[in-house]
Protein backbone atom coordinates (compact mmCIF):
# COMPACT_ATOMS: atom_id res chain seq x y z
CA UNK A 1 0.00 0.00 0.00
CA UNK A 2 1.36 3.08 -0.68
CA UNK A 3 0.73 7.03 0.25
CA UNK A 4 -1.66 9.06 -0.55
CA UNK A 5 -0.83 12.15 -2.89
CA UNK A 6 -1.36 14.36 0.17
CA UNK A 7 -0.05 12.45 2.54
CA UNK A 8 3.42 11.95 -0.08
CA UNK A 9 3.41 15.74 -0.16
CA UNK A 10 2.99 16.59 3.44
CA UNK A 11 5.65 13.62 4.27
CA UNK A 12 8.08 15.38 1.86
CA UNK A 13 7.62 18.71 3.63
CA UNK A 14 8.30 17.45 7.13
CA UNK A 15 11.37 15.68 5.82
CA UNK A 16 13.16 18.82 4.43
CA UNK A 17 11.59 20.64 7.43
CA UNK A 18 13.87 18.19 9.69
CA UNK A 19 16.82 18.63 7.28
CA UNK A 20 16.15 15.06 6.35
CA UNK A 21 17.94 14.91 2.72
CA UNK A 22 18.20 11.01 2.74
CA UNK A 23 14.64 10.64 4.11
CA UNK A 24 13.45 12.59 0.68
CA UNK A 25 13.91 8.97 -0.95
CA UNK A 26 10.72 7.73 0.40
CA UNK A 27 8.67 10.61 -1.79
CA UNK A 28 10.61 10.51 -4.43
CA UNK A 29 11.32 8.19 -7.53
CA UNK A 30 14.50 7.72 -8.17
CA UNK A 31 14.14 9.09 -11.85
CA UNK A 32 12.12 11.90 -10.74
CA UNK A 33 12.82 15.05 -12.37
CA UNK A 34 12.53 18.31 -10.60
CA UNK A 35 12.69 21.48 -12.83
CA UNK A 36 12.88 25.11 -11.45
CA UNK A 37 11.60 27.15 -14.64
CA UNK A 38 12.96 30.49 -12.69
CA UNK A 39 16.49 29.60 -13.14
CA UNK A 40 16.21 27.39 -15.99
CA UNK A 41 17.18 24.34 -13.92
CA UNK A 42 16.00 20.33 -14.27
CA UNK A 43 17.78 18.25 -11.89
CA UNK A 44 17.08 14.09 -13.04
CA UNK A 45 17.51 11.09 -10.98
CA UNK A 46 18.54 10.78 -7.10
CA UNK A 47 22.00 11.12 -6.99
CA UNK A 48 21.67 14.62 -8.44
CA UNK A 49 18.82 15.79 -6.23
CA UNK A 50 20.55 14.46 -3.39
CA UNK A 51 23.62 16.44 -4.36
CA UNK A 52 21.84 19.76 -4.80
CA UNK A 53 20.22 19.16 -1.77
CA UNK A 54 22.68 18.31 0.57
CA UNK A 55 25.08 21.39 -0.89
CA UNK A 56 22.30 23.69 0.08
CA UNK A 57 23.67 26.36 2.35
CA UNK A 58 20.86 26.14 4.58
CA UNK A 59 17.29 24.14 3.82
CA UNK A 60 14.59 26.11 4.10
CA UNK A 61 12.03 26.16 6.82
CA UNK A 62 8.64 25.12 4.64
CA UNK A 63 5.01 26.54 6.06
CA UNK A 64 2.61 25.64 4.15
CA UNK A 65 -0.27 27.76 3.07
CA UNK A 66 -2.41 25.13 0.80
CA UNK A 67 -2.15 21.90 -0.40
CA UNK A 68 -4.89 20.85 -3.14
CA UNK A 69 -4.91 18.62 -5.73
CA UNK A 70 -6.33 14.72 -6.41
CA UNK A 71 -5.04 11.63 -7.89
CA UNK A 72 -1.25 12.09 -8.78
CA UNK A 73 -1.48 15.96 -9.46
CA UNK A 74 -1.03 18.02 -6.49
CA UNK A 75 0.12 21.56 -6.16
CA UNK A 76 1.11 23.42 -2.69
CA UNK A 77 1.63 26.50 -1.96
CA UNK A 78 3.91 27.77 0.62
CA UNK A 79 6.24 30.08 2.33
CA UNK A 80 9.72 29.66 2.28
CA UNK A 81 12.36 30.55 4.81
CA UNK A 82 16.20 30.14 4.47
CA UNK A 83 17.38 31.90 7.24
CA UNK A 84 18.57 34.90 5.77
CA UNK A 85 15.13 37.05 6.45
CA UNK A 86 13.72 36.99 2.93
CA UNK A 87 10.62 34.38 2.84
CA UNK A 88 10.04 33.42 -0.69
CA UNK A 89 5.94 32.54 -1.33
CA UNK A 90 6.49 29.19 -3.74
CA UNK A 91 4.03 27.09 -5.70
CA UNK A 92 5.17 23.22 -6.16
CA UNK A 93 3.58 21.16 -8.95
CA UNK A 94 4.31 17.70 -8.06
CA UNK A 95 3.22 14.63 -10.54
CA UNK A 96 2.97 11.32 -8.80
CA UNK A 97 3.34 7.58 -9.96
CA UNK A 98 2.79 4.93 -8.01
CA UNK A 99 2.30 7.12 -4.87
CA UNK A 100 5.39 8.91 -5.12
CA UNK A 101 6.88 12.15 -6.70
CA UNK A 102 8.18 11.91 -10.27
CA UNK A 103 8.19 15.12 -11.65
CA UNK A 104 8.04 18.48 -9.73
CA UNK A 105 7.76 21.74 -10.41
CA UNK A 106 8.71 25.08 -8.43
CA UNK A 107 8.46 28.90 -8.67
CA UNK A 108 9.11 30.99 -6.16
CA UNK A 109 9.05 34.59 -5.57
CA UNK A 110 9.70 37.59 -2.69
CA UNK A 111 6.52 39.92 -2.00
CA UNK A 112 6.29 43.15 -3.50
CA UNK A 113 4.67 46.17 -2.94
CA UNK A 114 1.65 46.71 -4.71
CA UNK A 115 1.65 49.84 -7.12
CA UNK A 116 -0.69 52.31 -5.41
CA UNK A 117 -2.18 53.43 -8.72
CA UNK A 118 -4.64 50.38 -8.60
CA UNK A 119 -5.50 50.31 -4.89
CA UNK A 120 -9.22 51.45 -5.59
CA UNK A 121 -9.94 48.35 -7.45
CA UNK A 122 -8.15 45.86 -5.28
CA UNK A 123 -8.62 44.32 -1.71
CA UNK A 124 -5.68 43.92 0.49
CA UNK A 125 -4.95 40.70 2.39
Amino acid sequence: MHMSGRETIEALIATLNAGDVDGMDAVFHEDAVMEWPQSGERIVGGDNRRGVYRAFPQLPKITPRRLTGEGDLWVAEADLDYGDGAIYQTVFIFELRDGKIAKETAYWSQPFPAPDWRAEWVERF
